[in-house]
């Protein structure tokens, strides 16, 4: 199995923009896409607009994109 490249991560992505829009709805569309589907910068977002733990902000998006594969 190969590491898909950083334009495959960031086209998936903008295909699950929606789908992350509405498992966080504080969050804009704007700031999704500029997370590009990296895991930490969306923890971080979570973290901030929901005010939970850096864990559980982790695991939400833990659990998005194991849903999402």
């Amino acid at each position: 199995m190969s590491i898909p490249s950083v334009e495959e991560v960031k086209g998936k992505w903008k295909q699950q923009v929606g789908a992350a829009k509405i498992a966080w709805g504080k969050l804009t569309e704007d700031e999704l896409l500029k997370a590009e589907g990296h895991t930490q910068k969306l923890a971080g977002l979570v973290q901030e607009r929901y005010a939970v733990s850096k864990d559980e902000a982790e695991k939400q998006v833990k659990n998005f994109f194991d849903k999402t594969k």
